[in-house]
């Protein structure tokens, strides 16, 4: 017997192994998108990584971090609001990246509820809109027109801790944002 005559067997058989792999692997990723829509873990966290006991923060309510530390000063918040690669002569806003909602999207049935923590040190709204815009803190909407949703009199801030429930959410995509720190925004798709 050849080499050539060894190894096909052993290739067929490894081409088999790699197939059923597959077929597996997309089993459960399947059943566990299903899981993530059909269950009821639908939860989403306002996050931040103020760092507590920065005089800036003081300045602007405070940071209430308690479970883990933050280390976030006010000063590298503030330099990480802009990108100076797209729109001169200040930039764009982007935002700090420990300012977000995790995560940004999930899909839920229709019926579901979805719960909502501030796990941050920092006050945030999570507000519905019609399209994401700025929100109601000037300085924070760099290059950005304020959502007509997001104003102090209509949305409510969550305290750090906080927790509120969204329930009977229309089918279709809906946009959330913070309307204080407006690059914070999610969508949930209502099945």
């Amino acid at each position: 017997m050849n080499v050539l005559e060894r190894s096909k067997p052993i290739a067929l058989g490894s081409l088999v192994a790699i197939a059923l792999s597959l077929v597996c692997f997309w089993v459960i990723g399947d059943f566990i998108t299903a899981a993530n829509v059909d269950g009821n873990d639908n939860n989403i966290a306002l996050m931040d990584d103020c760092l507590p006991g920065d005089p800036g923060w003081d300045d602007t309510g405070g940071c209430g971090l308690k479970k883990h530390q933050g280390d976030v000063p006010t000063e590298e918040f503030g330099e990480l609001l802009t990108s100076p690669l797209t729109i001169p002569p200040n930039g764009s806003l982007i935002g700090h990246p420990s300012w977000r909602n995790e995560p940004s999207h999930i899909t839920i049935k229709a019926g579901k509820t979805v719960h909502v923590t501030n796990r941050g040190g920092r006050g945030h709204t999570f507000t519905e809109v019609a399209e994401f815009g700025g929100g109601f803190v000037g300085d924070l909407n760099i290059g950005l027109n304020p959502a007509p949703e997001c104003t102090p009199q209509s949305t409510t801030v969550l305290a750090p801790g906080a927790k509120d429930k969204l329930t009977g959410l229309d089918p279709g995509l809906r946009k959330f944002q913070c309307c204080i720190h407006p690059w914070m925004r999610a969508t949930i798709r209502v099945e």
